[in-house]
């Protein structure tokens, strides 16, 4: 469904993303690990066509350099960046009303399917994107992705500055989203990515450095760990 070959990101004279190739299939989580500055994120804005590069990111067999943003989203591609981004002036029902916007006809999560998955969200409908809290916020941001009925969901962050107990809600919607809809997620809660992900792939320096399946990636703990700057990984 995805693949990217060779992929480099530059900003003037940083390279961000240096030779990367990775790829998600059908029905498949794979996780892109790594410290702060890796060039997690600038994979996920190139992939979505918000960055330029060079190399190949191919979706669905097309190049998304021809996509552009716009053409990402409409096709299916959709990217929950890190930090969360709702409207603050709409509700929260109207910032999923947003999402609705890419579907393009494509069969989705509707309204109701959301806040079943989210039911933290039943109760705020009409309140306005500045007066959620931050896991409230990365629920309908999440939410709203996932009424665009993406054919491939890319995640950022999607745990960060939040409580333990909201990242556990997330991440048990999030493993029933994985049934019907393949994922690409950035996160920083190793451990709990990988007991979402099917295959994970570290990078260093905008590198890719060490590969596996998830559980051959917790196997090896102590490698993952020095890549990434930890004592250890925490179920």
């Amino acid at each position: 469904m995805l693949e990217v070959h060779d992929l480099e990101v530059s900003y003037g004279t940083v390279h961000a993303v240096r030779g990367l190739s990775l790829a998600v299939g059908a029905g498949e989580v794979v996780s892109l690990l790594g410290p702060n500055g890796a060039g997690k994120t600038s994979t996920l804005r190139a992939i979505t066509s918000l960055e330029p590069y060079h190399g190949s990111i191919r979706f669905d067999g097309k190049e998304v350099r021809g996509l552009g943003t716009e053409g990402c989203a409409k096709a299916g591609l959709i990217h929950v960046p890190e930090g969360r981004h709702v409207f603050p002036s709409l509700s929260v029902h109207e910032n999923l009303q947003v999402g609705a916007t890419a579907a393009r006809g494509r069969a989705g999560y509707s309204f109701d399917d959301v806040y079943d998955l989210f039911p933290t969200l039943q109760n705020l409908r009409t309140r306005e994107g500045w007066a959620l809290s931050g896991g409230e916020q990365q629920m309908v941001a999440i939410g709203r992705a996932l009424v665009a009925a993406p054919r491939l969901l890319l995640l950022d962050e999607p745990s960060l500055g939040l409580a333990p107990i909201v990242v556990k809600a997330v991440f048990q919607a999030l493993g029933q989203v994985r049934a019907s809809t393949p994922i690409l997620i950035v996160e920083q809660n190793t451990a709990t990515a990988l007991t979402l992900a099917d295959h994970g792939t570290v990078i260093v320096n905008g590198q890719a450095v060490l590969r596996g399946t998830a559980t051959e990636l917790a196997d090896r703990r102590a490698i993952l760990n020095s890549y990434l700057g930890q004592e250890e990984i925490t179920a």
